[in-house]
Formats: structure tokens, C-alpha cells, sequence
């Protein structure tokens, strides 16, 4: 028998990130724009705790702190896009609050968000808990998943 449960980090926590898409030359969204975002993280376990609990939400501030380091009020930059030099100067001067990642957009978010929240999990349970998924939504219509 497998356990689930789940947390979500709602749009009204204000995750504020902007970020535009390099490579979507067709689209307006390579221009900068952004979204409140949403993280929903599924956690999986074979066994309960001793609280008869698959994840104890209480341990999940460092995910919180993360997610705020990263998302709110924020530029999110793809390491690859060629304008990042200008975003860079944008921010010696004191106009953004830059994160460099290895892929940015709602597939990556979750990707990244994926990778942090399981690292977690992981460690603070000794594998006892593993994430299964993540879903970040940009708004009501649009939101991509990573799934293990």
C-alpha cells in the first residue's frame, strides 16, 4: 500500500516571478512577464510515521524559504538566454532581484522545485518520503507538472 498527501503553496502567498521564455521567438512570451505563482508538491510514502503521517508539514519551512528565494518578487533568468547580460546589468543597478537557473517556465519551475523538495523530503526522513510530483500553476488555466 502506498500513502500520499499533498502541499500547496497557493497564488495567494504572492510568489511574484517574472521570467520570459528566450527561445519563444513566435510568442510574446519572450518578453518579460510574470505570474503569482503556485506549487502543489505530492509526497509518497510505503509507510507512515509515528504520527501516522506520510509527510509532516511543520518540516517543510526550508522548502517555504525556498520557494520565496526563488519566486517571490523575482526575475527568473535562463543561464542560456542571450540577453542576459542586459538582465544582469538590470540588476547592479539595483532594479530586480535576478535568479539565474538552468531552464526557466512553468515546466522548469516544477522541475526545479521537484528536485529541492525531494532532496528534502529525503534527508529529513531517510528515504522514507519521496516526492511524486509537482504541479506549478501560473494562474487559473495554465500549469505544468514534473512527475518522478
Amino acid at each position: 500500500m502506498k500513502f500520499y498527501s499533498t502541499k500547496t503553496y497557493g497564488h495567494e502567498r504572492g510568489l511574484s516571478c517574472a521570467f520570459r521564455q528566450p527561445n519563444a521567438y513566435h510568442s510574446h512570451c519572450s518578453l518579460i512577464h510574470g505570474y503569482a505563482l503556485a506549487f502543489k508538491f505530492t509526497f509518497a510514502a510505503d509507510e507512515l510515521d509515528n504520527k501516522n503521517w506520510v509527510q509532516d508539514f511543520g518540516g517543510l519551512k526550508e522548502l517555504k524559504d525556498w520557494l520565496e528565494d526563488n519566486f517571490d518578487h523575482t526575475l527568473a533568468a535562463d543561464s542560456n538566454d542571450p540577453q542576459l547580460a542586459h538582465l544582469e546589468d538590470i540588476e547592479s543597478k539595483g532594479l530586480v532581484r535576478l535568479k539565474v537557473m538552468n531552464g526557466v517556465g512553468c515546466e522548469m519551475f516544477a522541475k526545479h522545485a521537484f528536485e529541492f523538495a525531494d532532496n528534502l523530503v529525503r534527508t529529513q526522513s531517510d528515504n522514507r518520503v519521496k516526492v511524486v510530483q509537482v504541479e506549478v500553476m501560473e494562474h487559473g488555466a495554465n500549469s505544468a507538472i514534473c512527475r518522478a
